[in-house]
């Protein structure tokens, strides 16, 4: 009996000095999942390209890239196409779009057992196998580090312009729309990427890609297709045409256009600024380059969920250059708050934009029409600042206000002739305007 009663209290201590060695492992693991981690900003690239569609670099080149420098999250974005399935191209076709070295290259960073090729060497028939997103995503994703999110440009057209939108997280591809005018080839398609989302009960982040190539959507386009809440006011490809041109507007103007409809006509919520790279090219044949656009997304976890949720409250910043450490709305004073950060022998101009109410005007006896605001009271500069925490009060008629800071460091690959660093922030204040 006293045998038996001594096994079982030696198992009974085992089993608790086993248990609370493992607590105590997990407690103290580097490597832990933290309980409740600080938000913090993480860095992120939405629009890339791959050999899947016109990139000339394979994804997991592409992400390694993005990984060792910085980023903390990726979406590959190819055009009207998932990465799924066993897919393979020929050599030949490789080479001449990446270049002579761009298979070497591929070999020497994974391995030969990594990269697999099928058919006779030096034949028009030999091909490599792309991998697709569930193959590749195992070998480069680092938890609390590095995420890859699955996405696809959605790449349509109407009235002979190129319409393209962005999709990331999503779970299958989506097929181009397609529509009448630019306006109903935006919202269909829009229609079909929210309506994943509600099927799939995922989240998912659609946003319009670079409304100036090809001189395709308007900003009034945009205002109107009140399903987009998104859109690039920073794409890093040279032939976006950013800054406009004599009769066009840049960018960065149609953002306020658009909004200035949206919250003064429409009362519907306003666009919200990305900043991405667009990048095709990675073996310096191209001018689309990865490294000039990116987001900074405030989120305590790294998953796509919380990164997708964040952006859509405009918990995040468009960026090509300047680094915020700090973006904060007061809501009760109405106080949008920076917070740069600083580089030595550098300085930054930071100017809050927005667009004063607009006066009301009679369409007729019965109803009271809401106006837009006169061309150069949309999108003013409200205020400029040299400080490193510049802020901004908005006044009761202000629609909103956003602050653009500019760095007097050039662009390091700039897209476009004289390009500063600069930061975007999200529109603020807008909320009373918006039903």
């Amino acid at each position: 009996m006293r045998c038996r009663l001594l096994n079982r209290l030696f198992i009974v201590v085992v089993v608790l000095i086993a248990h609370v060695a493992v607590n105590i492992s997990h407690s103290h693991s580097e490597d832990a999942v933290p309980t409740n981690p600080n938000a913090r900003w993480w860095k992120g690239n939405l629009h890339t390209h791959s050999l899947w569609s016109d990139g000339n670099d394979f994804p997991e080149m592409i992400s390694e890239w993005y990984r060792t420098q910085g980023y903390s999250f990726l979406a590959i974005s190819d055009h009207n196409v998932l990465s799924e399935g066993r897919r393979w191209m020929k050599v030949d076709d490789v080479l001449k779009r990446g270049g002579a070295d761009v298979i070497k290259k591929y070999e020497s960073r994974f391995g030969g057992d990594w990269v697999e090729f099928q058919g006779e060497p030096e034949t028009p028939s030999y091909e490599i196998r792309l991998k697709p997103f569930d193959e590749y995503r195992s070998l480069l994703e680092e938890r609390g580090k590095f995420l890859l999110i699955q996405s696809e440009e959605i790449s349509d057209k109407a009235e002979g312009k190129p319409i393209h939108i962005n999709a990331a997280n999503l779970a299958e591809a989506i097929e181009p729309q397609h529509g009448d005018s630019v306006r109903e080839t935006i919202a269909n398609n829009f229609r079909a990427i929210l309506e994943q989302e509600k099927a799939k009960g995922r989240e998912i982040l659609p946003h319009l890609n670079h409304p100036n190539f090809g001189w395709a959507v308007t900003a009034e386009d945009i205002a109107w297709v009140t399903n987009d809440h998104f859109y690039e006011v920073y794409n890093g490809h040279p032939s976006i045409n950013h800054l406009g041109d004599e009769t066009r507007p840049s960018v960065e103007r149609i953002w306020d256009i658009a909004n200035a409809i949206r919250l003064s006509q429409l009362k519907v919520h306003p666009l919200f600024g990305l900043g991405t790279d667009d990048s095709h090219h990675y073996h310096g044949v191209g001018g689309s380059r990865p490294g000039r656009g990116w987001v900074m997304v405030r989120s305590k976890y790294l998953t796509p969920e919380r990164l997708i949720q964040a952006i859509k409250r405009g918990d995040f910043y468009a960026s090509s250059g300047v680094t915020l450490k700090e973006v904060v709305f007061d809501k009760e004073t109405r106080t949008l708050k920076l917070q740069i950060d600083p580089e030595s022998s550098v300085s930054f101009k930071t100017e809050f934009i927005g667009t004063k109410k607009p006066a009301i005007t009679k369409a007729n006896d019965s109803e009271a029409v809401p106006a837009l605001p006169p061309s150069d009271e949309i999108g003013k500069v409200m205020a400029t600042s040299d400080s490193l925490s510049p802020t901004y009060q908005l006044a009761d008629d202000d629609l909103y206000i956003r602050a653009v800071v500019t760095s007097s460091k050039s662009a390091v690959d700039p897209s476009f002739d004289k390009q500063q660093q600069q930061a975007w922030t999200q529109p603020v204040g807008w909320d009373a305007h918006a039903e």
